[in-house]
């Protein structure tokens, strides 16, 4: 059983803002949506996957030495929505009680990650607003030595393609085991994802009808392999794809080729 540490895919709305008079302005609710249940539901169906999820806020703030505890503990790791800043800075950065006390420095999980990959890690890459480059460049991998294990080239500018109308994902290496069982043809359509460019020594798997873009690209780096796909597993872009009657199996697929099955 492949044991998977999945990043994304949460989110917390604090409800609508009411302006009762000009002193008085307040929240009235708030609501965790857990998004990632969809995809973690998928993989765990088969009884091939053991699935931790967490929100970006909790991996933000893992302390020294707990990234490589789960760096060795794990088999695939799965970032989804999860801007390269959550990598780059730790809390402490910001604890102004600790300036001047010691030397502030911390764990790089960027070089971390990238090493864990080239010793055999498996790691999933997907698409959202803060993902690849991301809204308005908020995602970041490409500035970053992430761009060391994508198997996709990120754009210098933001990279959203989005369509109330959809894009249809077409199968470019249909043989490959990602797709292997799969009418890819046959998925429903996707409303959004990340504009990416193909990155030599890596193959694209699928890409999106209307545009040529990549869908789904997968490389080896070192001992590890890394999946990419550029749209999102959850909703709103995949309103529509979650409901894909091969929608466990095509992220079994993934899964199961990431690591090294």
């Amino acid at each position: 059983m492949a044991n998977v540490y999945y990043v994304g895919d949460w989110a917390l709305a604090i409800g609508p803002l009411y302006a009762e008079s000009p002193f008085n302005c307040g929240h009235k609710g708030a609501e965790v949506f857990n998004d990632s249940t969809w995809l973690k539901t998928a993989l765990e169906s088969s009884g091939e996957h053991r699935v931790t999820c967490v929100p970006t806020w909790e991996f933000y703030k893992l302390p020294p030495g707990e990234y490589e505890r789960i760096l060795d503990e794990y088999d695939v790791l799965i970032f989804s929505d999860v801007e390269a800043k959550l990598f780059q800075l730790c809390p402490d950065m910001f604890d102004r009680r600790k300036f001047g006390k010691q030397v502030l420095t911390f764990p790089d999980r960027i070089r971390l990650t990238n090493e864990a990959v080239q010793s055999g890690l498996g790691v999933m890459f997907l698409g959202g607003w803060m993902s690849f480059t991301g809204e308005l460049g908020r995602g970041g991998w490409g500035r970053t030595k992430l761009a060391e294990i994508l198997p996709l080239q990120c754009l210098d500018i933001e990279d959203l393609a989005e369509s109330s109308e959809g894009f249809a994902i077409v199968p470019e290496l249909p043989d490959h085991p990602v797709l292997a069982g799969l009418d890819v043809a046959a998925a429903p359509p996707i409303l959004g994802y990340n504009i990416t460019r193909p990155r030599a020594g890596c193959e694209v798997v699928a890409r999106f009808s209307e545009t040529g873009d990549p869908a789904i690209a997968v490389g080896q780096f070192g001992s590890g392999r890394v999946f990419s796909y550029t749209s999102d597993p959850a909703p709103h872009w995949a309103c529509n794809f979650v409901y894909w009657d091969e929608y466990a199996a095509f992220w079994q697929n993934a899964c199961r080729w990431a690591a090294g099955q």
